[in-house]
């Protein structure tokens, strides 16, 4: 998976956004297969890709898990609001030591922040929302997953890119 900054659309030449495409869908993919993809030289494709690596566009890779292979096969959305309005927005500071938290996620609504998280069990999951709620002091609703239809889409580059400031 490759993870790509929210800036780059107007700025990316459509060349490098088929390349963010392209290693969005296989984050794994060889310089020689992206090189065939866009019609460009290895070289020319290697050059291209440290370059949206360098530019923080493209920002990294990163394996994708089978969470149910390896103990983790619940999932679920925890929103999270502070007890006391006026206490200090630290929640992501206070809960980052929580493994099971794979996600959090600043949102404008009732709630301050949505936190994907996955555990073990539906015992885990309250013991979790406990950690959550006495590390945090705050009230929690959550939202169980029951199937996921897709994740890790790639994202799709359209349009032509802005003229670079002179």
């Amino acid at each position: 998976m490759v993870r790509v900054g929210s800036r780059y659309l107007g700025r990316v030449e459509e060349i490098d956004r088929r390349i963010v495409t392209l290693l969005a869908e296989d984050g794994r993919m060889s310089f020689t297969d992206l090189a065939r993809e866009t019609g460009l030289s290895v070289s020319a494709v290697h050059q291209r890709v440290r370059r949206l690596e360098k530019r923080g566009v493209v920002r990294g890779y990163a394996a994708l898990v089978d969470y149910d292979e390896i103990g983790l096969p619940l999932t679920a959305f925890v929103s999270i609001k502070p007890i006391d309005p006026a206490a200090a927005d630290d929640a992501p500071d206070r809960l980052s030591h929580l493994s099971a938290i794979e996600a959090c996620h600043s949102v404008a609504g009732d709630e301050s922040y949505i936190l994907k998280v996955r555990v073990a069990s539906p015992v885990a999951l309250e013991e979790l929302l406990n950690q959550i709620r006495t590390a945090a002091n705050v009230s929690t609703r959550t939202t169980v997953v029951l199937s996921t239809p897709y994740e890790h889409r790639a994202p799709e580059l359209m349009g032509k890119p802005a003229e670079e400031p002179s």
